[in-house]
């Protein structure tokens, strides 16, 4: 892992995403780039080391002296002794969050995102399906979101909600990657509904098949019952007192994601835990 981007609006949230990836960034050599969006209709960017460009500068100074501000507290961010055991670029745009996201992702070949998500109530929910949500189905990239700080940087836990689809075997990878940076155990889990039923047995051997194809090492194989995926992740999740829940996502999008949902999704908008997740193929 060479690239990390933290998207940063300098909330609690954003806050505590920065201190899980600057402790990933640590123990994984790897640089982080800090981006502030000043949200405005404009594609126009500017650099925190360069200028502001616009062609029609007169008719902005409003918010010209919007990105100064901005410029300023980024620099004071980016510039914090606790961050000085990691190389931090600080990046300033200037229009959509996503599309912010979208650029610097293919301008630095982004390895990983981390960032904060809201809480739970409706309105916070909405502010996720505008951001953090669109991020998580549409990245290229790993995204780790953090909601609250956790009680420990330290992933000795890590539930992986799996299908066991030949498609996950990127985002196994990446799992076990993590674990070999934390040195965790791995969960991997697989949830029973009434809608999607397997004798345990069953489950139990397929899943042993999967974790010996990936070559999975300090692992335990878990079978849970409940009456919805999400809810199902969420509450073993919590039952371990697991450190981060992994999964990946198929990234629906348009009728096939009203039809079906995204179950990442919803674990990412009403669980407290750290989750990652990566779009898959179908």
């Amino acid at each position: 892992m060479k690239k990390i981007l933290v998207p940063i609006d300098f909330s609690k949230t954003s806050i505590n995403a920065m201190e899980v990836a600057f402790d990933i960034a640590k123990k994984d050599g790897a640089d982080i780039i800090v981006l502030h969006v000043v949200e405005e209709a404009t594609s126009d960017s500017y650099r925190i080391s360069g200028e502001w460009k616009s062609q029609n500068w007169e008719d902005k100074i409003f918010t010209f002296r919007l990105l100064e501000k901005a410029k300023k507290q980024l620099e004071k961010f980016v510039m914090e002794p606790r961050f000085n055991a990691v190389k931090i670029i600080g990046e300033l745009r200037l229009g959509n969050p996503f599309h912010g996201m979208n650029s610097i992702i293919s301008a630095h070949k982004v390895d990983l995102i981390v960032m904060g998500t809201k809480g739970q109530t409706k309105l916070q929910e909405m502010i996720i399906g505008t951001n953090t949500q669109k991020v998580v189905r549409h990245a290229r990239c790993p995204v780790l979101t953090v909601h609250t700080k956790p009680s420990s940087n330290s992933f000795k836990n890590i539930v992986y909600a799996t299908t066991m689809s030949k498609d996950e075997e990127v985002f196994s990878r990446i799992v076990k990657r993590t674990q070999q940076i934390y040195n965790s155990t791995i969960h991997l889990l697989r949830i029973n509904t009434p809608a999607d039923f397997q004798r345990d047995r069953e489950v139990k051997g397929y899943m042993d098949k999967f974790s010996k194809k990936l070559l999975l090492k300090n692992y335990t194989i878990n079978v849970y019952n409940d009456t919805s995926p999400e809810e199902g992740i969420i509450n073993f999740a919590d039952s371990i007192n697991a450190d981060m829940i992994a999964m990946a996502t198929h990234g629906r999008t348009g009728l096939a994601h009203v039809m079906a949902g995204s179950v990442a999704e919803n674990v990412v908008g009403h669980s407290g835990k750290p989750v990652l997740t990566l779009v898959v193929k179908h």
